[in-house]
């Protein structure tokens, strides 16, 4: 109890500090936790985590291209800024409205386990879990090829136009902004044992200084070839036959083979209906469905008179959290092995089922999962765009953990994933490592209509934060009727429980991090309750959205205030 009360401590210091700051510099519109207004424009937005990355999103759509070649080109451009968090070693899914034909195509181009590799391999050298560097949890690189797949489908100017603002900025340097060095000087010393990252992501064997100028010339020839050469350069020419060799010789078993077989399937958006407005997620082997879970509980309880900040709602929330984590942990994974139906996890049915379980004035130690997570560190970029002609795009890139596995193949430019750490090693699990299988995934875009018709566009960044950061946008708009802006800006819950992918269960209720701003009265009784509350510094993710507003007909956007963000438009 002692540790809990000193954690509290601080949250209510900052707390403190948090409303003296707000009460020296109020703002005359808006809720008071809201950071500046949400940006509005008539023709076209786009909202990145990083201002150059929106510019360049802008200058594409102003040259005649739509919403899609825009979202290549920031996507591009953010794997050379902000290489904490993404670049074109990771996985890409998408969420795109075409507004010719009315309809959302979802796009999944993760990649896949190599083919050389079983479980027993991990089981027989003593591995209790895939570990999450190196060269053993390396899986198949996707975005490139989520690029051409977007781009052969809905794509306008051609990909040397795309790629040309990165390939110039990587050979004549950008500055390097605040929170992204924040996190690359953090990698530098995990990482740079790893072969071919101290050279190749370092300036001399250091992270680059806020505001000193960051160049990647091996990234801008790699960029440069796959602008030129298309698609299969990366994956059946020279550059798959380097990362094979890079792989074999260092450890690894990713393989020129699997570099050639691997290909991005185009799938069907999942919903559920909250409250009238339609919330869209892809389907495993992401997690996007556990929004939609949390979404169909909270839906069964009067949300709205509960209040935002207020221990009933939090309380609430932390429930349905763990309650669909449980789920997640037990049979989210590649489609092909799943052993449960998604529409039965998603239904009104279900719902009422697991919503009976939940104690309203106690907090649960342990929840079984349905009949039908530990907190990472690192970070994914996340980014929306929206063009004239009413295209938009929901895009979410990541190498996982950050700037990924540490392993660099020479003269390319970029680091490779580590995303097979999230596969179980448990025989029988849904999630159980195989050779050419899709590991589960925590990076999910997400999308919300209204009678048929595009409404937002929207992400939230950061591991097993998504889901329940998707949930609290949808009822911060829905049901606190924040703005935009407001709704990203607002203070975010946190629930940690060791509820993994790879199967194993809650057991003593977890953790609950309450971001800046809620009350003190408030935190006290979730302790009541039986909350464990603990100060923490950063877990809470990144946003960005656009609106499609509909009585104006205009966009609004808004970006994330706790990353280096920037929603522009014209």
């Amino acid at each position: 109890m002692s540790r809990i009360v000193t954690f509290c401590t601080g949250l209510v210091l900052a707390q403190l500090i948090s409303v003296t700051e707000a009460m020296a510099a109020d703002r005359v519109t808006g809720q008071p936790f809201a950071t500046r207004s949400a940006i509005m424009a008539p023709h076209a937005m786009a909202a990145t985590s990083h201002p150059l990355a929106t510019q360049i999103a802008l200058d594409t759509m102003r040259k005649g291209g739509n919403a899609v070649d825009a979202a290549i080109a920031a996507n591009a451009a953010l794997g050379l800024m902000e290489p904490t968090g993404n670049g074109i070693g990771g996985d890409l899914f998408a969420i795109v409205w075409d507004a010719d034909s009315g309809q959302l195509y979802g796009l999944n181009a993760s990649g896949r386990s190599p083919r050389s590799l079983t479980r027993e391999w991990f089981v027989e050298q003593g591995y209790q879990s895939i570990p999450p560097y190196g060269p053993l949890p390396v899986s198949v690189p996707g975005t490139v090829d989520g690029w051409f797949e977007l781009h052969g489908r809905f794509g306008r100017l051609p990909m040397k136009e795309l790629l040309g603002p990165t390939i110039d900025y990587a050979r004549n340097g950008h500055p390097v902004h605040e929170t992204i060095q924040h996190y690359w000087a953090r990698s530098v010393p995990r990482l740079s044992k790893y072969p071919g990252f101290a050279k190749q992501m370092t300036i001399d064997g250091r992270a680059p200084k806020v505001g000193e100028m960051w160049k990647n010339p091996n990234l801008a020839n790699t960029l440069e070839r796959i602008a030129n050469e298309g698609r299969d350069v990366f994956y059946k020419g020279d550059m798959a036959r380097v990362i094979g060799e890079f792989m074999q010789a260092n450890g690894g078993f990713l393989g020129y083979e699997d570099m050639a077989a691997h290909s991005s399937d185009w799938v069907e958006p999942v919903s559920v209906s909250y409250r009238g407005y339609d919330v869209w997620e892809l389907p495993p082997n992401g997690q996007g469905i556990a929004a939609l879970q949390i979404l169909n509980i909270l839906e069964l309880h009067d949300v709205a008179s509960m209040g935002f900040g207020s221990a009933d709602y939090i309380h609430l929330f932390l429930e349905a959290k763990k309650l669909v984590f449980e789920d997640r942990a037990r049979f989210y994974a590649d489609p092909d092995y799943m052993d449960v139906s998604v529409d039965r996890l998603l239904s009104k049915e279900y719902a009422a089922e697991r919503n009976r379980l939940i104690d309203l004035t106690r907090a649960a130690r342990e929840f079984p999962h349905g009949d039908p997570a530990a907190l990472r560190e690192g970070d994914t970029i996340y980014l929306t765009t929206a063009d004239a002609d009413g295209n938009m795009v929901s895009l979410i890139q990541s190498n996982y953990r950050g700037m990924g596995s540490g392993m660099t193949p020479p003269g390319l430019g970029f680091v490779l994933q580590d995303r097979g750490e999230l596969f179980s090693l448990e025989e029988g699990h849904p999630n159980a490592f195989a050779p050419g299988k899709r590991p589960f995934h925590t990076i999910i875009p997400a999308f919300i209509t209204r009678d048929g018709k595009p409404w937002i566009s929207f992400g939230l960044m950061g591991g097993a934060m998504q889901p329940q950061g998707h949930a609290q946008i949808v009822t911060n708009l829905v049901d606190f009727g924040m703005g935009l802006q407001e709704a990203g800006d607002a203070p975010r819950i946190h629930h940690r429980g060791s509820s993994e992918p790879t199967g194993e269960a809650m057991s003593d209720g977890g953790t609950v991090n309450l971001e800046t701003g809620f009350e003190y009265a408030v935190i006290r009784e979730l302790m009541g309750r039986g909350h464990r509350v603990e100060f923490a510094r950063g877990p809470y993710g990144g946003y960005q959205a656009i609106m499609k507003h509909a009585d104006h007909g205009i966009y609004v956007g808004a970006s994330e205030s706790r990353k280096d963000g920037h929603a522009a438009g014209y």
